[in-house]
């Protein structure tokens, strides 16, 4: 077992992790709000410490035979990346990449829709890691680990952490370098994310380059109230201020040169009452809001005749926000 040193002690360990879906952006706040939901992935990892062992992969639900079953899947990344954290500073650490994986997972967070299914996988690979070693890293610790494989943190800290977030990566105390710094809110028990899901997806980097260099001051000065009075609105309970959150002006007027579908399914959601509407993360998915039976029917309904009158193919999906983050739901 050359090159594996004390992660051949972890041979045969088994451990399951489930993570929630989430939405990023909210509107407004472009690359550091977002929201964890009710919608979760389960992996099932377990670890071979034999040569050549490499990674064999099984999956069930979203994203079946077409997540890559080798070192490049987010979650082994993240495995790799967290065991060489965790191991840090110890001689017989081993080399994180000659430990091969055997992983299972159920996925119900859909890929390529805005919903943070890649986000979803690394914080399943760094919350396995860090439980398969014992547990060493702080949160902030796993949380920097699952940016710097993400590269921002909207999604990766609502996955973490659960409930409703805001996140940015900002500089360190002393100065020499980078740290993120992230809050999280609970969300009452009684407020509903309705998912507008199209057969559509969309690839982040595709809506990223849609995004102009600059962009004019009043839309600038507009995200930063809406950014504003939004977060503060969640902190102190008052939900009905997601209507003035999920009005963006500084990413979806543009991504809808790609997705030319967007405007009018946000409106569509709006003018069935929602509390706010808006793109999740970078797409295809439309996230609405609302917190009666009777809201929620309407803008399910509102979203179906919008799919059959536009012959534009979708799903409807009703969630609760998530409260908890990532967690280890079993262990051997």
């Amino acid at each position: 077992m050359s090159g594996l040193g004390r992660l051949a002690e972890l041979d045969g360990r088994r451990i399951t992790v489930e993570v929630p879906a989430t939405a990023a952006n909210l509107g407004a706040g472009y690359d550091c709000v977002g929201l964890a939901l009710a919608l979760t992935n389960r992996i099932e990892i377990e670890a071979v410490a034999r040569p050549d062992a490499g990674v064999e992969l099984t999956v069930e639900g979203e994203g079946a035979g077409e997540l890559p079953a080798d070192r490049s899947n987010r979650v082994v990344r993240a495995l790799d990346e967290t065991l060489r954290a965790a191991m840090r500073g110890d001689a017989a650490g081993g080399d994180a990449k000659a430990l091969g994986w055997r992983i299972r997972m159920v996925n119900r967070v859909p890929l390529s829709r805005g919903l943070g299914s890649s986000a979803a996988a690394t914080v399943a690979g760094v919350v396995a890691g860090d439980a398969l070693t014992g547990g060493p890293l702080s949160t902030r610790e796993m949380l920097e680990i699952a940016v710097g494989i993400e590269g921002h943190p909207d999604n990766a800290t609502p996955a973490l952490l659960g409930g409703f977030t805001v996140s940015a990566v900002v500089p360190s105390p002393d100065g020499l370098g980078e740290t993120v710094e992230a809050l999280r809110f609970d969300v009452p028990r009684d407020l509903r994310a309705i998912l507008f899901v199209p057969e559509l997806p969309l690839a982040t980097s595709a809506m990223r380059a849609a995004l102009p260099d600059m962009v004019p001051r009043a839309d600038a000065v507009h995200n930063l109230g809406a950014v504003a009075l939004g977060v503060a609105g969640v902190a102190t309970g008052r939900f009905d201020l997601l209507r003035v959150l999920t009005v963006d002006r500084l990413h979806e007027q543009y991504r809808a040169a790609v997705y030319p579908e967007l405007p009018r399914l946000v409106a569509t959601a709006r003018d069935a009452g929602a509390i706010g509407a808006c793109l999740s993360g970078a797409g295809s998915a439309i996230i609405a809001f609302a917190d009666t039976l009777a809201g929620l029917t309407r803008i399910e309904a509102a979203f179906m005749a919008f799919a059959a009158e536009e012959a534009f193919a979708g799903r409807v999906l009703v969630v609760a926000p998530e409260n908890a983050g990532a967690r280890v739901v079993e262990r051997d």
